[in-house]
């Protein structure tokens, strides 16, 4: 009996493992980021995150960025188009 538990715990951590891991999406060229008009700041000292990419139906769609409160003691790294050997790959931006 204490087999069968410890069975189950391990493919349960296993599934959760693999389900975690976000796969890559290449593409040949980097997409064209379309133009749009910021909106006016809603709130002092709000912070205008850059649109970012998304994976959607088997291709990247841009959505447009937004304001945030910045949170304290950290900076926002933008997103970004990286080279790799199948193409091109959005890595999106964070907080560090």
């Amino acid at each position: 009996m204490k087999r069968i538990g410890y069975i189950i715990v391990l493919m349960s951590l296993t599934v959760m493992f693999f389900a975690s891991c976000a796969p890559a999406y290449y593409v040949d060229s980097r997409p064209v980021e379309p133009v749009y008009v910021r909106p006016a700041v809603p709130y002092p000292n709000a912070y205008w995150v850059p649109g970012e990419w998304e994976w959607r139906g088997g291709g990247y769609v841009h959505v447009n960025g937004y304001y945030v409160r910045p949170r304290p003691n950290h900076v926002y790294v933008q997103g970004y188009w990286g080279r790799a050997r199948h193409g091109y790959a959005w890595h999106r931006g964070h907080w560090r």
